[in-house]
């Protein structure tokens, strides 16, 4: 292909991320001095296959990064004549059906260890060869990128087992999940709806970018973490967008595909249900309409002749004002099963998002609760989805607040292909202008048990479709990268795109496995680095909820562009986010005995947990129960006193990130240092107004002094 791995005016390490496999001075710093191992001077990829060359690029240049020697490349049988060379030292990388000697050097439990886009590497240490193995080229792609990783860590380590081959050299690896999906929400205008990195790296001014190298290099970086579906146009579908589906832009979305397709990700449109009316001159969008349906079933097939591998639609339908089969007294399985029909002969999905609620709702009227929409419109739907048709469930059954309870709708659809939905972009949790860590939020979420079939049903059984042995099932999120050379905004924000990757593909990693693979990746070995970087963003999470909304009830920010405080800004919207304070206490009812009932959408366990304010986990109390100030939690503490305490603290550990930072002034990345310093002594800053203002706020509403008698205004 002749092409570099990363655009060279941007190349440096903010713009490698974790991929600069040590290439620079800083990163440098720690690393064990390693010796060249025999098979890391030849690969042999003979598989005419465009995977397989990416794989094969990808470990060239990654080799040659680590060791400063550009291995040699043999590509075909014609350069095997000579029977000696393929005996010689070297990695052999490929399918089984494709090259018969990487069949020969697996056992056959080995190769039936592994199917799809797993993998299997072996070592020969007595031939000085090693074997990277797959059933598919997405699988040899995966297993080039684990070699590369492993090989980065192991220069970590001057402990000898630690480095020895055979300690990451013969491995087994299988995806969990089987859809590892990115949401953009990008705009054709370059605007991206909840983006904090810049403008898109797809789109500018109404029409797709010509920059494919960049596009290019986003690619490289999800497949390393294993992401394997992307869809590139926000689920808001504007008129603009909704011509993807045609001619005139199909070739630019063909061209997208392409680029995807080099790394083993297929590409997913989100379609504008209402796209029969409004580019292909029907008066009704109603699926059970004939004509409806023949002119998906049309507009389909181009699709899928300009791009044979197209994954399918991502839909968002009557919610927030989108259109959908409501407008026909028709429901989801309606719509999703219209969508399905025009994908099924070409095996294409249909995922539909259930964020689906009023969104025009009175303030004044307290039965209504936003919480319990999802659950209300799709459980009782339960068995009439198609096959094809996966239900795209957030995590939360609200907005991907800091703290929420785990949607009920996962235990509560036997029937119905599910995947499970995240948000990388941090559009509650400080918006990449503020560090916060995911990974322990999204871990918190995956281990919860449903009870759905008994207990050990936890959430992540349910997204990886094992608990109910459904055909399609897995992790999707929305992206938080931008044009920004560090693709995130905030330098440190990288880990959670490397972090959602990396849980999708494994949910049993921990975040502690996930920070340190991460630091290491990008800032080199140096312990001191490690341990700094590591604990900043472990803490993250935790310090963040200090100083933002208390107790699980959520919102307390600014409307519509949802940064900074401000305890009433949703409080009397159409919204339906509310957290009902009074002077005399505060807190959401949502219990069957004298609530919304929501509790009740839970099983038999948790709904009972959920229902008894003594037994309510303090972290969720105000999000089940309305409370007076107080209300004595499990800490000892009254909730007046909890907030108090809690934003002073958050305010004083964002503080403590800052000055941790600074600590790291000479041994990081100059560029990555100041960039990072002039967030965190931003978030310290900011910390200080949620503090005043949320503190301040309820100490006029309930009248009670703290305790430790501070400054509140």
């Amino acid at each position: 292909m002749n092409r570099s791995i990363v655009q060279q005016n941007l190349a440096g390490p903010l713009y490698d991320a974790w991929l600069g496999y040590l290439s620079g001075a800083y990163s440098r710093k720690g690393a064990t001095s390693q010796a060249v191992p025999a098979w890391a001077k030849r690969i042999y990829a003979i598989e005419k296959h465009e995977v397989i060359s990416t794989a094969l690029e990808e470990l060239t240049q990654g080799l040659e990064r680590l060791f400063g020697e550009k291995p040699i490349t043999v590509l075909s049988g014609t350069d095997l004549a000579d029977k000696q060379a393929s005996h010689d030292p070297g990695i052999w990388i490929g399918t089984w059906a494709g090259n018969s000697l990487l069949a020969e050097a697996f056992s056959e439990s080995e190769r039936t260890a592994v199917h799809g886009e797993g993998f299997v590497i072996r070592e020969d240490e007595e031939l000085g060869r090693l074997f990277i193995g797959a059933e598919t080229p997405q699988g040899v792609l995966y297993g080039t990128f684990h070699l590369l990783r492993e090989l980065v860590l192991a220069q970590g380590s001057s402990s000898e087992a630690d480095t020895s081959p055979n300690k990451w050299s013969h491995v087994i690896e299988q995806p969990r999940n089987a859809l590892r999906m990115i949401n953009q929400w990008d705009n054709v205008d370059g605007s991206i709806e909840r983006g904090y990195a810049g403008r898109s790296i797809f789109y500018e001014n109404g029409e797709f970018t010509q920059d494919i190298v960049r596009i290019r290099d986003y690619a490289r970086l999800l497949a390393s973490t294993g992401i394997n579906a992307i869809s590139i146009n926000n689920v808001n579908v504007h008129q603009r967008e909704t011509l993807f589906l045609t001619e005139r832009f199909l070739s630019d979305v063909a061209r997208v595909a392409s680029a995807f397709r080099a790394y083993g990700i297929r590409l997913y449109l989100s379609a504008n249900y209402a796209s029969p009316m409004e580019i292909g001159g029907l008066l009704t969008a109603d699926p059970l309409d004939e004509q409806v349906r023949e002119w998906w079933n049309i507009q389909t097939a181009k699709v899928y002749a300009a791009i044979p591998d197209f994954g399918g639609y991502l839909i968002k339908a009557d919610s927030e004002n989108r259109p959908g089969p409501f407008t026909y007294n028709r429901d989801h399985a309606d719509g999703a099963n219209m969508l399905a029909e025009a994908l099924r002969p070409f095996g294409g999905l249909v995922i539909w998002r259930c964020f689906v609620y009023n969104c025009k709702q009175d303030w004044r009227d307290r039965s209504t609760d936003r919480a319990r929409a999802a659950y209300d419109h799709f459980k009782p739907l339960d068995g009439r989805f198609a096959d094809n048709v996966i239900l795209q469930i957030k995590n939360g059954p609200m907005d991907f607040q800091v703290r929420e309870a785990v949607s009920p709708l996962f235990g509560a659809m036997e029937k119905t292909n599910q995947v499970l939905e995240f948000q990388i972009t941090q559009e509650y949790t400080g918006q990449q202008r503020h560090l916060c860590y995911l990974i322990p939020q999204w871990k918190e979420v995956l281990d919860f048990d449903t009870y759905a079939k008994g207990q050990g049903s936890e959430v992540k059984c349910i997204a990886d479709g094992s608990l109910y042995n459904r055909p399609h099932s897995g992790f999707a999120a929305v992206s938080n990268i931008g044009a920004d050379t560090c693709w995130t905004g905030h330098p440190l924000a990288q880990a959670n795109l490397y972090g959602y990757g990396r849980l999708a593909w494994n949910p049993e990693l921990s975040s502690e496995e996930i920070a340190d693979e991460w630091v290491r990746l990008t800032f080199g070995h140096d312990e001191e680095v490690v341990r700094l970087i590591s604990g900043m963003l472990l803490d993250s999470l935790d310090i963040y909820e200090n100083y933002t909304a208390p107790l699980g009830v959520g919102w307390m920010v600014n409307p519509d562009h949802h940064y900074g405080p401000n305890v009433d800004g949703y409080e009397y919207s159409k919204w339906g986010t509310y957290h009902f304070a009074d002077c005399k206490g505060i807190g959401v009812d949502r219990t069957v005995q004298s609530g919304t009932g929501y509790t009740s959408q839970y099983h038999k366990e948790n709904a009972e947990r959920y229902e008894n304010v003594t037994t309510c986990p303090d972290e969720l109390l105000l999000f089940f129960h309305h409370v007076p100030y107080t209300h004595v939690l499990h800490s000892g503490k009254t909730v007046i006193q909890h907030i108090y305490d809690t934003h002073f603290k958050g305010a004083e550990q964002a503080q403590a990130l800052a000055e941790t930072w600074r600590k790291l002034e000479g041994k990081v990345d100059p560029e990555i240092f100041e960039t990072v310093a002039l967030r965190q002594d931003n978030q310290a800053e900011h910390a200080k107004e949620w503090r005043d203002m949320i503190n301040t706020y309820f100490y006029r509403k309930s009248g009670i002094e703290d305790e430790q008698g501070r400054t509140i205004y």
